[in-house]
């Protein structure tokens, strides 16, 4: 019994920690690269032992928030994924993920027909009260929750469109191009830092009110038609936005 007590208060103490460590990460303090303070420091900070912070850091090392290589100290784990925000022809976000060499997968959320109120009709370039088709989605990264993507299509170019042609994950470019014969640029595009709502926040597992990086997007036909204006938020955590270097590759926003 009292092994199982010790045991316990063991437990209890590395997950004080890393609680504040968390709580560190979360208050904007430290970016993407940066170094933690030490296990020293962090251990008489919180009047623990190293050992205690060590396994803290361990568990966070294996979580993907923090990152040590053993020489360099602990440093805040760089985004897993950096969406390029200038990408021309619109590319579905799972085709970008593999290319990054992860697996993608996404949960449909919302599929419903609403009208068009000011604001939206401004941003379709449609008339007020005209259907729109609202579908949300969960995007996941080898199973971690990453955004939430909320698309606005004026619903008389996708006649038909249902939940069912979503449900399983099908890619949204895929079906204007295959079934309605719709080819897809990125037309404008604006990245901001906005707080998550209680939902988001519930979706993408971080507290209520965490800066979150806001991605709003308008795509276009070729003959300059608005199809969709998508707004997703993003886990800073997980995701980076990046432009295209000279050499074509990828430059994270955050670097």
């Amino acid at each position: 019994m009292a092994d199982e007590e010790l045991s316990g208060a063991r437990k209890l103490r590395y997950q004080k920690v890393e609680d504040h460590i968390r709580r560190m990460l979360s208050s904007g303090e430290f970016g993407s690269g940066d170094r933690i303070p030490s296990e020293r420091d962090l251990a008489d900070l919180l009047h623990v032992n190293r050992l205690t912070v060590r396994k803290a850091v361990s568990n966070l090392v294996s979580e993907g928030l923090l990152e040590s290589n053993g020489t360099g100290g602990t440093r805040v784990a760089a985004p897993t994924f950096v969406r390029p925000a200038d990408i021309y022809r619109s590319v579905g976000i799972d085709r970008l993920i593999q290319n990054h060499g992860k697996a993608p997968s996404n949960k449909l959320l919302y599929f419903q027909l609403s009208s068009a109120n000011s604001q939206l009709a401004d941003r379709l370039g449609i008339e007020e009260g005209q259907e729109v088709v609202v579908i949300r989605r969960l995007w996941s990264i080898d199973n971690k929750p990453f955004s939430v993507e909320t698309s606005h299509i004026p619903a008389r170019l996708v006649p038909g469109l249902a939940a069912e042609d979503l449900i399983a994950g099908q890619s949204l470019y895929r079906l204007f191009k295959e079934r309605y014969e719709i080819d897809t640029i990125n037309a404008d595009r604006i990245i901001s830092v906005e707080t998550t709502s209680e939902l988001e926040s519930k979706l993408l597992d971080i507290p209520v009110n965490s800066a979150a990086l806001a991605y709003r997007l308008w795509v276009k036909s070729e003959d300059g038609t608005t199809v969709e204006y998508m707004r997703s938020v993003n886990n800073p955590k997980v995701v980076a936005f990046g432009t295209s270097s000279a050499e074509g590759g990828w430059l994270s926003a955050t670097k």
